[in-house]
């Protein structure tokens, strides 16, 4: 599990709208979470280009990230949220994706499959009506 400094992080708060009084005309409840990925020491290059491939639209052009929180009612609340999603795609991000090393069928597998066919091909054949050849 690889952990972002805080001071990598930058945060912007604005007000969310939507339903909510007149708390929501007030109070700047909403956090925007930025993280520039490209420029992070704390990541290592193969994590970074998994990272961008795994935040699809949240990343930006110049290789940062952003995720925006607006599902509690108080910034802190919002502000732990965001950190919390980017720490769940960046843990995502650094687990290696395990390679499938190709193999090929045995000579066994091939002639139960064509052994198979050839059953299937038979039993479909007999279906219909009798053929009378005389």
């Amino acid at each position: 599990m690889t952990v972002i400094p805080e001071d990598e992080l930058e945060f912007r708060f604005f007000r969310a709208g939507g339903p909510g009084g007149q708390n929501v005309n007030k109070v700047s409840t909403s956090v925007q979470l930025r993280f520039d990925v490209v420029n992070s020491p704390s990541l290592s290059e193969p994590v970074k280009e998994r990272l961008l491939k795994l935040a699809g639209s949240r990343a930006t052009q110049a290789g940062e990230v952003l995720i925006t929180a607006v599902r509690f009612r108080t910034q802190e609340r919002n502000r732990a949220d965001a950190v919390e999603r980017l720490q769940a795609l960046v843990d995502e991000a650094s687990i290696r994706p395990v390679y499938r090393v190709p193999t090929r069928p045995t000579r066994a597998s091939k002639e139960r499959r064509l052994e198979s066919k050839a059953k299937r091909s038979t039993i479909k054949s007999r279906r219909g009506r009798p053929r009378h050849d005389d």
